[in-house]
C-alpha cells in the first residue's frame, strides 16, 4: 500500500490537508471494516519527543502505522519504529493508552506505546519513500505543522493535558 501512497499524494496534494487526510483514511475503508494502528513515543535523554514527517501526508506525527495480520500490538510498535526511523527497541513497549479515532470513518483505533530503552540507528534510514524527515523536538517547542492528535498526545505525556479516549 505504501508504495502507491507517495504517487497518490503527488496527485492529491492540491487538496487542503484536512481533506487529503480524509481521502486517504476513507480509502482504507475498502481494505477492512475496522482498522487498528499503533503510534509510539520515543524520548531522548533530554525528554525530547521523536516525530516523523511522511512523504504522503502533511504534518508531523509520532512514528507508527498499521498492525499486520498475525502481529501483536507490541510487535507492530517495534517494527514500525524500526521501519520509519531505524531505531531498535531495547525494551518491551509500554502501553500508554488505546484511542478511538473519530476522524474519517470512525472505525479506527490507535494504541499508543512508549519504548523506554532504545538504540539509535546505525545509519540514517531517513529520508526514504515513506518518511521525509525524523527529528526530536522539545515538548515545549513543537513544530507548527504538528497534527492535532500528535500535539494532544505530547501534551498528555507531558502532563499538560488530561488523557482523552479519542485520538
Amino acid at each position: 500500500m505504501f508504495s502507491i501512497l507517495p504517487r497518490m499524494y503527488k496527485v492529491l496534494r492540491i487538496l487542503p490537508p484536512v481533506l487529503l487526510r480524509r481521502v486517504i483514511h476513507s480509502a482504507n475503508l475498502f481494505r477492512s471494516a475496522h482498522t487498528l494502528g499503533v503510534r509510539v513515543v520515543i524520548r531522548d535523554a533530554n525528554g525530547y519527543v521523536l516525530l516523523v514527517k511522511h512523504t504522503y501526508l502533511p504534518g508531523w506525527y509520532l512514528p507508527g502505522g498499521s498492525v499486520d495480520v498475525g502481529e501483536t500490538l507490541q510487535q507492530a510498535a517495534v517494527r514500525e519504529v524500526f521501519e520509519e526511523t531505524g531505531i531498535v527497541a531495547q525494551a518491551e513497549p509500554h502501553l500508554l493508552g488505546i484511542y478511538h479515532n473519530r476522524e474519517g470513518s470512525s472505525r479506527d483505533h490507535v494504541a499508543l506505546f512508549e519504548i523506554p530503552v532504545w538504540q539509535p540507528p546505525v545509519s540514517s534510514p531517513v529520508p526514504n519513500k515513506e518518511i521525509q524527515e525524523a527529528r526530536f523536538f522539545s515538548p515545549n517547542a513543537l513544530p507548527v505543522d504538528i497534527t492535532g492528535a500528535t500535539q494532544r498526545r505530547v501534551d498528555e505525556i507531558s502532563g499538560r493535558l488530561h488523557p482523552s479516549a479519542y485520538w
